[in-house]
């Protein structure tokens, strides 16, 4: 008997959910409808590349993280491993901004984990007392209770205040846009955890995990941030082009689900039904609380309960002539207490090859979460000269910009807060009593481009063992 799946939200969990599910019904020879609701008038939620004038603009995340090996070995198995970039090894270098003086980050360090001495140990960016705290963790006794720490409390307790307030903030917290004094580190870092756990140090468990670090990815220059040639639209696009035979619904937004015994109904804001055998349902957790509300208020209820921040990113495109600074790394982050209006810049057309025309350089910055979220919703203009003000005092940029283009985000990046892994253990729990329903997305156990793959593959793989059992 045929059977038929709806996946509401065409981000990078609903389009994995959606090719997986492809790949399987073609490997079991069964016959099942896929449809895939969007309401935007495109794919990819917050993987938006834009292309003007010669330049790649990302207008969301830029790159992937391999140290996680779901969207390489996706790339791999769509065939497109070919097309994958990684950073340039010329401009290597992240700074931080400290006392309005931008400090080369010690090589070796990776999030916030020093892995090689020399370069720690003549670093401009922390004090001797600091180095030496840091450089303690290798003797500070592992937590054994248990207890969910904040990321800062983790911080402090391993690597001493510098490391919290010039490393971890700025640059660790900064992925997530949150407030390290809220954000778990067992559900936003488990792997943090993890290490502390098995090696009794980050610093032991850092070192043994890169010299073990299996390349997921068959390409030369493997590097800890990987891209496509043309921008992460061409993974996308390929999701979609590989996902032959999916009806791809846009433009239109799942209102609710109607459901009896292990039938449902998807309704439509155009008044329109699908009627599916199995949902899965990757939107954000606040819109996923609405579609479900009518078949559970508790579990609606808990799905708001995950706070989300907005965030937004300014590309600002300059000539060569006349710009005189040498662009000598990827970029920079800002910890809070500098009190600047971007939390971090990515000099993109020196991080990754191929984004702008040879004449030219391309900055993204970035601005808004936890802490300043009000300014993601100022008018375009205020935004563009608050950026270039920042980066007039931090970089000496005087030039007018030759193109500038503002992204908002507005509620796109969930906050994993204390108690967070419990939380989504009850939701999940509530969710199987709901039959063949299955959530995934960003929401709930990691919000990287890997981890969200990983999420649409396993909701997937459980929505047809479902319908199938």
């Amino acid at each position: 008997m045929k059977r038929s799946i709806v996946i509401i939200g065409a981000g990078i969990s609903g389009l994995s959910a959606a090719f997986r599910l492809n790949k399987l019904r073609t490997q079991a020879g069964i016959e099942l409808d896929i449809t895939v609701i969007e309401k935007a008038d495109y794919l990819g939620g917050t993987i938006r590349t834009e292309y003007r004038g010669g330049f790649v603009i990302e207008a969301g995340p830029d790159c992937f993280f391999t140290e996680k090996p779901y969207a390489g070995i996706l790339v791999n198995e769509m065939g497109i491993s070919d097309r994958l970039i990684g950073t340039n090894n010329k401009n290597q270098g992240t700074y931080v901004l400290w006392h309005n003086k931008l400090h080369k980050l010690p090589e070796g360090v990776v999030l916030m984990i020093p892995t090689r001495f020399t370069p720690f140990a003549t670093s401009t960016l922390f004090s001797l007392p600091g180095k030496i705290r840091m450089g303690m963790e290798l003797f500070i006794p592992k937590r054994s209770d248990g207890i969910d720490e904040s990321l800062s409390e983790f911080t402090v307790r391993r690597f001493g205040r510098e490391a919290l307030d010039r490393i971890a903030e700025p640059l660790v917290a900064g992925v997530h846009a949150g407030d390290p004094e809220t954000m778990s580190v067992k559900s936003s870092f488990p792997r943090f955890v993890d290490m502390e756990q098995k090696y009794g140090s980050l610093i032991r468990g850092m070192i043994n995990a890169r010299r073990a670090k299996k390349k997921h990815i068959p390409v030369k220059n493997l590097s800890m941030f990987m891209t496509m040639k043309k921008g992460l639209k061409e993974i996308v696009d390929t999701l979609r082009q590989q996902s032959r035979g999916v009806n791809f619904k846009t433009c239109v937004r799942a209102a609710t689900i109607e459901h009896s015994g292990n039938a449902y109904r998807v309704i439509l804001s155009d008044g329109g039904r699908i009627g599916a055998d199995g949902i899965i349902i990757a939107t954000p957790a606040y819109a996923a609380a609405n579609i479900i509300s009518s078949m559970s208020k508790d579990l609606s209820d808990l799905l708001l309960s995950i706070p989300y921040v907005s965030t937004a990113t300014v590309s600002l495109a300059y000539n060569k002539r006349g710009f005189t600074h040498p662009l000598k790394g990827f970029g920079f982050v800002v910890p809070r207490k500098e009190k600047r209006h971007i939390m971090a810049a990515t000099w993109t057309s020196s991080k990754f090859s191929y984004r702008s025309p040879e004449d030219t350089v391309l900055i993204r910055c970035f601005l808004g979460g936890a802490a300043n979220q009000d300014m993601v919703f100022k008018h375009d203009k205020e935004i563009i000269g608050l950026v270039r003000s920042d980066l007039k005092d931090i970089m000496g940029i005087s030039v007018e910009p030759v193109l500038a283009l503002v992204y908002r985000w507005d509620r796109a990046m969930p906050q994993y807060t204390i108690g967070h892994e419990p939380r989504v253990k009850t939701i999940e729990q509530m969710t199987a009593g709901l039959g063949n329903i299955q959530l995934c997305g960003s929401a709930y156990h990691g919000i990287g481009i890997s981890d969200c793959i990983n999420s649409g593959n396993t909701a997937a793989q459980n929505v047809l063992k479902a319908i199938y059992e």
